[in-house]
This record gives C-alpha cells, structure tokens and sequence, in this order.
C-alpha cells in the first residue's frame, strides 16, 4: 500500500466517527455491507459493495479525498482522487 498528498488534509488527530453506522442509511432505513471514515470530517458512509455507496456519495458532494475502512482491525484507506490504496493507517476502532 502506499501514502498520499492527501493525507495531509486529513484532521489530527483522527475525526470521531459522527454515528456508528452509515449516516444515510441509518436515515432511511437501507443497509450495508461495510463502512468507511472520512478522514476530513467523520462522516461514516458504506461503501460500493453496499446499495447506497454513501462513502462515494460523500466525496462526490464535499471533495473530502480521503477515507479509511471504519471495519474492526482494517487499517488501509483510499485516495479517491488517485483511486489508491493507503495505509496501513491506524485502525478505524
């Protein structure tokens, strides 16, 4: 895995997660697969596997470029903007 530019926007020390599951699906009642941080804010959003894909709803909407696995133990992330794998970054739990 590797490191990134955008890193640096990221908040230390890390965000508190905003919810313990994917804020929009929690709203509507949808469920999901797994669940990203953003890096920038705490959002939690699940990702593409999932129906809603909110993780890559919220970077299309605020530009936040950076995430990681919010899943116990992950500790890779992702650049959406270079579409790569980050880490290992500190664990999301």
């Amino acid at each position: 895995m590797e490191s990134c530019e955008h890193l640096q926007n990221a908040v230390e020390p890390r965000p508190k997660p905003r919810t313990e599951g994917c804020e929009e699906c929690l709203a509507t009642g949808e469920r999901w697969v797994e669940l990203r941080l953003c890096l920038i804010c705490g959002h939690v959003g699940c990702c593409d596997s999932s129906p809603g894909k909110h993780a890559t709803a919220h970077f299309d909407q605020t530009h936040h470029e950076v995430m990681k696995s919010f899943e116990p133990g992950d500790t890779w992330g992702w650049c959406y903007v270079h579409e790569r794998m980050l880490g290992p970054l500190s664990p999301a739990r």
